[in-house]
């Protein structure tokens, strides 16, 4: 009796013929290959199977995501793209009048500061002739009644500059800012600090934080 060993067992298998009916070896080696040929080929035509069934899937979910690709995204109508077109082209006017009106109010504000600066500018001479008179007047001629309506009208004068915002700049015993004042004149004074100014020649005058005209003044040091 010879031993087969089929699929990790042992069996006797008896020969035909013999006393102990045992069968021959070459039949038993036969039949073996036969079935192993059999589950190979078994097994090999389920794996082909089972690819062409994946294949097949995933072919169809290819398909499935361009029909949705291709139907899922709603077309728009002919009426909300012309109502989207319109709003797009009132909201770039609406801003576009709003940066007009914004400008033009800057321009106004520019024309009107570069007006009121001109005539300061044109009325400041006459301040300073107001000024040099007064300050030519002899002490016994100040209570004259001429005199004193001179004075009135130069006061007078000065407030209404200043209620518009004409403000005269402070000059004498400040120290000299190239911003405010104009320097005319170095004099050397040890009373006086550096750069500190000691006499004013002519008035200047500023016009809501604008300077009109600058201060003509003699510095020390």
């Amino acid at each position: 009796m010879e031993e087969i060993r089929k699929e990790g067992t042992s069996q006797e298998v008896p020969e035909e013929g013999s006393p102990n009916g045992e069968v021959p070896v070459e039949d038993s080696l036969e039949e073996g290959s036969e079935e192993t040929m059999n589950s190979e080929q078994a097994s090999g035509e389920e794996d082909s199977q089972g690819t062409e069934e994946s294949l097949e899937e995933e072919g169809s979910q290819e398909d499935g995501e361009k029909k949705k690709g291709f139907f899922g995204k709603k077309k728009k109508d002919k009426k909300d793209i012309r109502i989207e077109e319109l709003t797009d082209r009132v909201q770039r006017q609406m801003a576009e009048f709003d940066n007009f009106r914004k400008r033009s109010e800057k321009e106004k504000a520019a024309m009107f500061e570069t007006g009121a600066k001109s005539v300061i500018e044109k009325i400041l001479p006459t301040i300073d002739n107001f000024e040099r008179g007064l300050a030519g007047i002899p002490e016994e001629k100040k209570d004259d009644p001429f005199v004193e309506g001179m004075e009135k009208v130069y006061r007078q004068m000065l407030s209404t500059l200043e209620g518009i915002g004409v403000k005269p700049i402070e000059a004498v015993g400040k120290e000299f800012d190239p911003n405010f004042h104009n320097a005319v004149m170095h004099v050397e004074d040890e009373e006086a600090g550096e750069n500190v100014i000691v006499e004013e020649f002519q008035k200047g005058y500023t016009y809501r934080e604008a300077v009109v005209r600058h201060s003509m003044v003699k510095v020390a040091n």
